[in-house]
């Protein structure tokens, strides 16, 4: 049997958006081995049951109780076990010295993605053309269909998640996520959270999150009137990843920024109400597949970069705080929705999951539909004759050494 190693060791949410490089390589005959760090095991091995997951330690320190660290141990029996399996093919998805040093066990030529030749970090080809992508973090593709793009004959967008639909559960809430800065404070939140209990028929809401959100849900609570109160359970920091699981799948709604949380409930199926800010941007990290909905804040510096400060009293959030949200949440009437924000629902086209405008503005459309034709082209997907030539996309974005190897299509 052909076997393929995915190496991902980043964080939750990029785990579970490498499902469309994994089926399709499932698909593609491949026995499918997952690398990523160890406190992310047990939920790969619940996402990806027929994977077989090798846990590094990738992030942390590793130190035990006693105080002496175990990492270098169990990483290279881990890379022991690794290199004595006749991978066909390696798909190394990040950049971190980690992922450099595992890359060097193998044969160069069969490692995909980021690779060490010769002491020389090397990007794939594809890798190096997406970064270029990057600099229209408007017009981007998800990050799902970026490191799927890696695989020839990639799965259907269509086939990676179920459509969502509504689980007559309740409705979840998240919180936060790693960046502040894309999440909503919790006395901003509150009244879309009552809104959208009045708009799902009074359901049950479930709060979500890590241990390290355990201070913000309390605040949150705090702004709920007694009558919610009693209906809400407060699940922050108190589910294992089997039990998220289970809470997130039988939901009516997620309500979260951008989380990992987020992406588990669109791999359920569960739909998802997003808002996103600051350095968020659905077309890149919106929750894949078809059936959900983000608010996306849209500001002339947004999308940000979340590394450096903001100039702007982080403005991007103001319009969340408007009362009038409240009301299109209730009544997903257009003229209700405030200025600086715009509604998307995600589908799935020809390349993978798009965002199409519901209420507001998306100046950037027209651009983003012809970067993705483009991007399909260049991947094969469609046919150059019919939907090119780009002359001023391939000025853009190939480079000479993309003319010279031949990893560009013809324009």
């Amino acid at each position: 049997m052909k076997r393929a190693l995915v190496v991902q060791l980043t964080r939750f949410g990029d785990l579970v958006q490498t499902k469309r490089l994994i089926l399709t390589l499932t698909r593609r005959g491949f026995e499918v081995h997952l690398c990523v760090d160890r406190s992310l095991k047990d939920l790969a091995e619940i996402i990806y049951p027929d994977c077989v997951v090798h846990a590094l330690i990738a992030h942390g320190t590793g130190v035990n109780d006693n105080g002496i660290s175990s990492t270098f141990t169990v990483n290279y029996k881990i890379f022991q076990v690794l290199e004595n399996i006749n991978f066909d093919q390696i798909y190394n998805l990040n950049f971190s010295s980690m992922n450099y040093a595992l890359s060097s066990l193998f044969d160069s030529k069969k490692v995909v993605g980021h690779k060490m030749i010769n002491g020389q970090t090397v990007k794939d080809p594809w890798f190096d053309l997406a970064f270029r992508f990057a600099t229209e973090r408007r017009s981007n593709i998800n990050i799902v269909d970026y490191w799927a793009a890696l695989s020839p004959e990639m799965i259907p967008a269509s086939d990676v998640n179920p459509v969502a639909i509504p689980g007559n559960g309740g409705i979840g809430v998240v919180m936060a996520g790693r960046e502040s800065r894309r999440s909503l404070p919790f006395d901003v939140f509150a009244p879309l959270i009552l809104a959208a209990r009045s708009a799902n028929k009074n359901k049950k809401i479930f709060l979500l999150g890590g241990s390290s959100e355990k201070k913000a849900g309390e605040k949150l609570l705090s702004k709920l009137p007694p009558s919610i109160i009693k209906d809400t359970v407060n699940l922050i920091g108190k589910t294992d990843w089997k039990e998220l699981v289970e809470s997130v799948s039988n939901l009516d709604l997620l309500m979260t920024p951008d989380t990992g949380t987020m992406h588990l409930a669109a791999h359920l199926g569960t739909p998802v109400l997003g808002f996103f800010l600051s350095s968020a941007w659905c077309s890149e990290t919106g929750p894949y597949g078809k059936g959900h909905t983000v608010i996306q804040a849209d500001f002339d510096c947004s999308p940000c970069v979340e590394s450096q400060p903001c100039y702007n009293d982080l403005k991007c959030l103001g319009p969340f705080n408007n009362s009038n949200l409240a009301r299109f949440i209730v009544t997903r009437k257009a003229e209700h929705l405030p200025h600086g924000l715009s509604v998307f629902e995600s589908e799935c086209d020809f390349l993978g999951t798009n965002y199409v405008l519901k209420a507001g503005q998306d100046i950037g459309s027209k651009r983003r539909d012809r970067i993705r034709q483009f991007i399909g082209c260049h991947l094969g997907i469609l046919d150059l004759g019919e939907h090119g030539p780009f002359p001023e996309l391939a000025e853009k974005f190939y480079k000479e050494k993309d003319w010279v190897t031949g990893s560009r299509l013809v324009c």
